[in-house]
């Protein structure tokens, strides 16, 4: 233990930053638009991504979806793959074994982790992960329960695992309840969704000396409600300074902060990682603990490190409502042949070593 907290010491006070190699730790996180194989599960409500049904979902079109969740994670990976890929929308084992074994992306070699939710179609989160920049050492599911005659949701998968520089990194990916039925009436669901998370966060503060929490996910809501703004406690980049806070990595760009974003078209209408009725909004989140902010830690992330991708190829005409829109694989049931309805976030981490 001695030796540990010397070593601990000796990179946070002793060898300025500055002077030691850096390397980059990129996570993402997508939702990647119904990725179902092409069989029935009895046991699912599945029956609609089957070549039988109306959306006429086969092996084709699966083939050339994992091909494009392919290339979109090689891509947002630039020089080399992302460390961590947050997933939601994944159906089963199966499909993550097709993606990282038999799709372009098995170049990569990802391991991977993921829930078996009680949710009725059977869509699940996942963790994809490179075992050299994150080494598992262990994973759990959390259940919640929304109450009697309430659809089942999904679980939130929790990973922990340890950073190249021997830092412990605990991971949530979440799928927050859908505002099916209306924002409001819906808002319940994602309220007791937040809580559950909320107290899985206090209860790792309160067993590790200084927590390192990356919460990625599609939460269904935006920055300001009241799941995300209350419950969470999330706060702005420079809000306050606070170790065991939770802080969003980038929803300062959809206030007006981001100088940039009036040179993007496809964000005319606001800024963010999902398009509805004209306006776009973050529904998709990076939150860390303020722990991660700390700038002389050997780990550590920033104010310019995280955002929405924009890759081009993503984006479609909106002719409806003007400028762009996410280009998706399906609209409504009439196939697309494009990507997702939701745009990939991402953000990087500083990594120092002697």
């Amino acid at each position: 233990m001695f030796r540990l907290n010397y070593l601990l010491l000796f990179c946070l006070f002793t060898v300025p930053l500055s002077s030691r190699e850096k390397e980059t730790f990129r996570v993402m996180f997508w939702n990647v638009e119904n990725l179902f194989d092409t069989e029935r599960d009895s046991l699912k409500q599945d029956e609609e991504f089957t070549p039988a049904s109306m959306r006429g979902w086969n092996t084709g079109r699966y083939k050339k979806k994992m091909a494009d969740v392919s290339r979109v994670i090689t891509a947002v990976g630039e020089w080399e793959p992302p460390a961590l890929v947050g997933l939601c929308e994944v159906e089963n084992d199966k499909v993550l074994h097709y993606l990282t074994r038999y799709s372009p992306l098995k170049s990569h070699g990802y391991q991977y982790v993921m829930t078996e939710s009680q949710d009725l179609r059977g869509i699940d989160v996942a963790l994809l992960y490179q075992k050299d920049k994150f080494r598992l050492l262990g994973h759990n599911h959390i259940r919640t329960d929304l109450g009697i005659n309430e659809r089942p949701t999904r679980d939130i998968l929790h990973v922990t695992g340890l950073a190249p520089t021997k830092d412990t990194l605990d991971v949530m990916v979440v799928h927050f309840p859908s505002r099916s039925g209306g924002e409001r009436e819906s808002e319940p669901k994602r309220l007791l969704v937040a809580q559950r998370l909320r107290n899985a966060v206090d209860s790792l503060i309160a067993v590790r000396q200084e927590a390192r929490v990356i919460i990625m996910g599609d939460f269904n809501d935006y920055p300001e409600n009241r799941s995300i703004r209350e419950v969470l406690g999330v706060k702005l980049l420079g809000e306050t300074s606070d170790k065991d806070a939770l802080y969003h990595l980038f929803a300062h760009k959809a206030v007006g902060k981001d100088k940039d974003q009036e040179m993007h078209a496809e964000f005319s209408g606001g800024y963010g990682s999902y398009k509805y009725r004209g306006e776009w909004g973050i529904f998709d989140h990076l939150i860390v603990s303020g722990k991660l902010l700390d700038s002389s830690a050997c780990f550590h992330t920033g104010e310019s490190h995280a955002g929405v991708v924009r890759l081009p190829f993503l984006f479609v005409e909106d002719e409806k409502f003007g400028g762009l829109q996410p280009f998706r694989t399906y609209n409504g049931v009439r196939y697309q042949g494009g990507y997702s309805d939701h745009l990939p976030v991402r953000g990087d981490f500083e990594l120092f070593f002697d």
